[in-house]
């Protein structure tokens, strides 16, 4: 029986040296693994007190990465708004109404906007005679009650013209929201940088990335003021204007100063028509008298040139008168 059993021994000692081999070797790997990691640890401990600054810059690029792509990912997300978000619109209107009394008409207008929670943004107003007036108002009201003002302000007089815009802003609104939260984020990481940076020439660096962003954000704030202000009030932009008085109706028949007065029109207009008559015939007749001077003048030099000179006749000789015969006596 012995010599049957010495196999199995061998067998399963053979085996249990093998499974404390594969253990042996699975600790020296694990333990291997854990010192390189611990000496990486160290390592990275070192260099993170001796390479802060340039972590920060490169924590910064990235976060300048990170901010613009969740900018591009913000806007294309918002490209498609919500079902859920409340819709921003800005409405304007226009209205040219014809009263009896401007200033009962501004007055009226302006409380019926005060009553409904607005307010007056501008207002002139014109004298165009001694009679008339018109006026010209830009009056915000609350959205919720644009229409209801607008029909009152329409109906306090004669309606000349009506003009309503609206105008959805509600993607723009999304987008401004969107990017301010963004930008904040960014502003706060960077300012978290600057805290553990500890060279002068970073923390310069890392402040002026800070004003950029900043001065973004106070933008993007302003924008969205601006877009809150015109989609919570609405504007209404009033024009008042009073009807012409009748004209006086001017007698039809002529008397006798009207027959004298067309009749001294009829011929100041005649002598004013005759003088730019002359005034134009002017240079030509004074050029045509000019060429018919000079013709007579050409032609007179001709003839005398054609004539030729007749000899003088021979004076007759002078006869002495006879002396005169002395009277005879009777």
């Amino acid at each position: 029986m012995q010599p049957g059993r010495h196999p199995d021994r061998l067998s399963a000692h053979r085996s249990r040296t093998a499974l404390a081999a594969v253990t042996l070797a699975a600790l020296l790997a694990l333990s291997g693994c854990g010192g390189s990691d611990s000496s990486d640890s160290s390592k990275s401990a070192a260099g993170d007190g001796k390479y802060a600054a340039p972590r920060a810059e490169r924590g910064d690029a990235a976060a300048g990465a990170a901010d613009q792509g969740s900018a591009e990912s913000g806007s294309a997300e918002k490209k498609k708004p919500s079902a859920l978000s409340t819709p921003h619109v800005i409405r304007k209107a226009s209205l040219s109404v014809e009263v009896k009394s401007v200033p009962k008409a501004v007055a009226a207008a302006r409380a019926a906007v005060e009553s409904a929670g607005g307010l007056v943004a501008s207002e002139s107003t014109e004298r165009l005679d001694a009679t008339h007036e018109a006026s010209h108002i830009v009056l915000r009201v609350p959205q919720g009650e644009y229409d209801a003002v607008l029909q009152e302000l329409a109906g306090g007089g004669k309606l000349l013209s009506r003009t309503t815009t609206a105008k959805d802003v509600t993607d723009q609104v999304v987008d401004v929201e969107s990017r301010i939260a963004t930008q904040r984020a960014s502003v706060t990481r960077v300012r978290k940088l600057m805290d553990r940076a500890d060279k002068l020439a970073d923390v310069v660096t890392l402040e002026g990335e800070l004003s950029n962003r900043q001065a973004e954000l106070e933008s993007l704030l302003a924008q969205q003021e601006s877009l809150k202000d015109r989609t919570t009030l609405a504007t209404i932009t009033l024009s008042l204007s009073e009807p012409e008085s009748p004209s006086k109706k001017e007698d039809d028949d002529p008397g006798f100063m009207d027959a004298l007065g067309g009749g001294w029109h009829a011929f100041v207009t005649m002598v004013r028509w005759i003088a730019m008559a002359v005034g134009a015939a002017a240079p030509f007749l004074a050029a045509a008298a000019g060429l018919l001077l000079l013709g007579r003048l050409l032609r007179t030099w001709l003839a005398r040139r054609r004539v030729p000179r007749q000899p003088q006749a021979s004076q007759p000789e002078e006869r002495t008168p006879a002396a005169p015969e002395a009277p005879t006596a009777p």
